[in-house]
């Protein structure tokens, strides 16, 4: 049987993991250097619950608050990882701008959504709470994960909370009730 294509897009403030993100979930390791994305796509091919997934993912730009939603988002992708730093109330703010946006584009009312704090390793320096999070994620009916690329901790449940969110908005898994915690 052919694998399901799925294709997902990271999107969040700059230089809050995503690329690391993607790639410790690709590549399975950590890269610490810093060069501002572009737009890359990364392609892995996975299993979940006995269902093949060739899942692609595209790697944005960080966004901010004056960033216009960029058009090609908006059409044939799958799913969204919004990613903020817990150690950022800025890369809070700017993912709660970027969900409006998304919603403002796709025109849906439900779009398939993973809200990601990453860098749990600079617990230290955490300015957003976990139940911050939580909360956001209930109120926009999207799941969350708390994330360390750098660790590599539930960086695979992340994607895997992506494709179940896809399947449950097409039909294919029962609605959940509230927010789903990986």
């Amino acid at each position: 049987m052919p694998s399901k294509q799925r294709k997902i897009a990271m999107m969040g403030y700059r230089s809050v993991g995503k690329s690391s993100l993607i790639i410790q979930f690709v590549e399975g390791q950590f890269v610490d250097s810093y060069d501002p994305t572009i737009e890359n796509t990364f392609t892995k091919f996975i299993r979940l619950n006995s269902t093949e997934y060739e899942v692609k993912l595209v790697d944005t730009a960080g966004q901010d608050e004056y960033s216009i939603f960029p058009l090609q988002y908006s059409m044939d992708f799958h799913g969204y990882v919004l990613v903020y730093s817990i150690t950022s109330s800025k890369s809070f703010q700017i993912v709660q701008i970027i969900y409006d946006k998304l919603l403002d584009m796709v025109g849906k009312i439900h779009v398939p959504i993973v809200l990601v704090g990453n860098k749990t390793d600079l617990h230290l320096e955490r300015k957003i709470s976990t139940e911050e999070g939580k909360r956001l994620a209930e109120k926009w009916n999207a799941a969350f994960v708390e994330t360390s690329a750098k660790r590599n901790e539930s960086v695979t449940d992340m994607f895997h909370a992506m494709l179940s969110e896809i399947e449950r908005s097409d039909g294919h898994m029962p609605e959940k009730n509230g927010c789903v915690v990986f």
